[in-house]
């Protein structure tokens, strides 16, 4: 399968996506030391590969720019065929985020999701430190449908770090646990195409 965009060509993700993963930039940004790909060992990029691939309920994706580059990667969770909805998850190397690449993706990857492949639903989980991305998915007509506290990935992070001091609000430290506020978010189709067009 590909689709493809104006700038962006997402397929199937393949077992050399993932070795070129390798390349990618890194965030300086404390709270999003998650979306940092991790270091992993050949044989840890297979079975890494083949768990992400091996899942009738999930299905992942590469996506490539213009020049050719493997600038991210998404997959759909948990897909639920009667219900017709499944859940999104989106990450880019941080070498080409703010270029408008994510609003590029997920425009040209909804209309096939609602279209070609006949879905109603669409949802993600979202951190509320994370404004580049919640603005992005509320452009795309994602609105929320949930607000929880979870336990923040990174129980060491750095109290005095100026990211984390500016986003302070979206967290809650209880005793020796960080946790942090998350949206989850949800898209129907008709109201994807009413924003969208």
């Amino acid at each position: 399968m590909e689709i493809k965009g104006e700038r962006v060509t997402i397929r199937n993700l393949r077992l050399e996506d993932v070795f070129e993963m390798r390349k990618w930039g890194y965030h300086d940004n404390p709270l999003l030391e998650d979306y940092n790909f991790p270091h992993m060992s050949d044989k840890e990029i297979r079975l890494w590969y083949r768990m992400k691939v091996n899942n009738l309920f999930n299905k992942y994706f590469g996506i490539r720019n213009e020049n050719d580059e493997l600038i991210g990667y998404m997959g759909i969770k948990g897909i639920k065929i009667l219900r017709r909805e499944s859940t999104l998850g989106i990450v880019l190397d941080p070498n080409h985020i703010n270029k408008g690449y994510g609003t590029e993706i997920l425009d040209t990857f909804l209309r096939h999701y609602f279209t070609k492949m006949k879905m109603r639903k669409m949802i993600l989980e979202v951190a509320e430190f994370n404004k580049r991305a919640y603005r992005v998915y509320e452009k795309m007509g994602f609105q929320p449908a949930g607000y929880y506290l979870d336990e923040f990935f990174n129980q060491g992070l750095d109290l005095t770090n100026p990211h984390y001091l500016a986003e302070k609000s979206s967290f809650v430290i209880d005793g020796e646990k960080i946790y942090n506020y998350i949206y989850k978010m949800t898209l129907h189709k008709r109201r994807f195409f009413q924003m969208r067009g």
